[in-house]
């Protein structure tokens, strides 16, 4: 399936129903009172989260929702039916934005979150009313308020709790397939992973975290170069990044800075998240070749691993995975929430 994490749509309320015309008419009764009824409530577009989509692609096919008309009001005081609701399911991740004044409508983390992008007119008052002990029997009645009508960003930012990072061909890929069963396309040659991907990392005692290969960044991504701007949003909600140089490269300590710089010109902020080192193919070592030294002192962790013959990958995950929890648990600190359940602790 084709991974799309933008689209631009066109969403329209549904407009309220007409107030009615009426009088009462009924026998022996020649000159009734006012009787017409209020028209219905336009029905709202709503984004809902729905944990069975990953992509924006349907939003790619059709750009144009609208949500049901108010029925009119009728006599005897009938209330037209409200509209009904349009539901646009999306991905959880999803942020929606005002195209055209860049605010921001809601985001969507959880299976069932719910955000009202456009609502819903109100209907128009019938003529009963606008009745008075002075004016009774008015002629007025209103039409029904148009709905809201806007053109909406959806961006989809992957929700995981570790982010791959790093140059095309440094093994993210590779990596992931080792560790999950996710199964990204792998290949010697530059950008082979052309989307985000996502996949669950199992360990013992039914201990798991997410884990994110986000494609390549080349220097300039945050300016758009490469792949750019793109996918460097899908780091933003992790909770912590893994910075993959191999060790065949040229100038390891120049790549980790590389990587740094690109974090932080497309959003400082990223540079506060945690992150490790990981110095990948570590199967192109001589035997008996120590891994090059490289100097990350607000790193939390440096790991040397080859995704093709298995090593390290087993400390790196069980080290991931407490580093997960540590955020997990601070995150919850945060909110006022109690701890985790005690588990037996990981001795690297």
């Amino acid at each position: 399936m084709t991974f799309v994490d933008r689209a631009e749509i066109e969403v329209q309320a549904g407009s309220g129903g007409d107030g009615a015309l009426a009088f009462r008419r009924e026998k022996g009764v020649p000159r009734g009172g006012p009787a017409g009824g209020d028209g219905g409530r336009g029905g709202d577009v709503v984004l809902v989260a729905d944990s069975n989509l990953d992509t924006l692609l349907d939003y790619r096919y059709r750009s144009v929702y609208r949500a049901g008309r108010g029925g009119n009001g009728g006599g005897s005081r009938r209330t037209g039916a409200d509209g009904d609701e349009l539901v646009l399911p999306v991905p959880p991740g999803t942020v929606a934005v005002d195209a055209t004044s860049g605010r921001r409508l809601g985001e969507l983390l959880e299976e069932g979150d719910r955000v009202v992008v456009a609502l819903g007119g109100r209907g128009g008052r019938g003529n009963a009313a606008f009745a008075t002990a002075t004016r009774q029997a008015p002629r007025r009645h209103e039409d029904g308020e148009p709905g809201e009508s806007l053109r909406v960003v959806l961006e989809l930012k992957l929700i995981a709790d570790v982010g791959l990072v790093g140059q095309p061909n440094a093994g993210k890929s590779t990596l992931l397939s080792r560790v999950s069963a996710a199964r990204p396309r792998v290949a010697a040659y530059p950008f082979t992973t052309l989307q985000p991907g996502l996949g669950v990392v199992g360990l013992s005692g039914e201990r798991s975290f997410v884990m994110a290969d986000i494609p390549g960044l080349i220097e300039g991504a945050h300016e758009g170069r490469g792949l750019g701007t793109r996918f460097l949003r899908h780091v933003e909600r992790t909770r912590t990044l893994a910075l993959m140089v191999p060790v065949d490269d040229p100038d390891p300590a120049a790549t980790y800075g590389l990587l740094r710089s690109e974090l932080r010109g497309h959003d400082v902020a990223l540079t506060r998240l945690p992150h490790c080192v990981v110095l990948s193919k570590a199967d192109l070592l001589a035997s008996g070749e120590e891994a090059p030294a490289i100097e990350a002192p607000d790193a939390w962790g440096i790991f040397t691993v080859s995704a093709v013959t298995g090593r390290g990958l087993d400390r790196l995950a069980e080290a991931l995975w407490e580093r997960v929890r540590e955020e997990k648990e601070r995150a919850r600190a945060r909110r006022g929430e109690e701890p985790f359940p005690e588990l037996e602790e990981w001795t690297p």
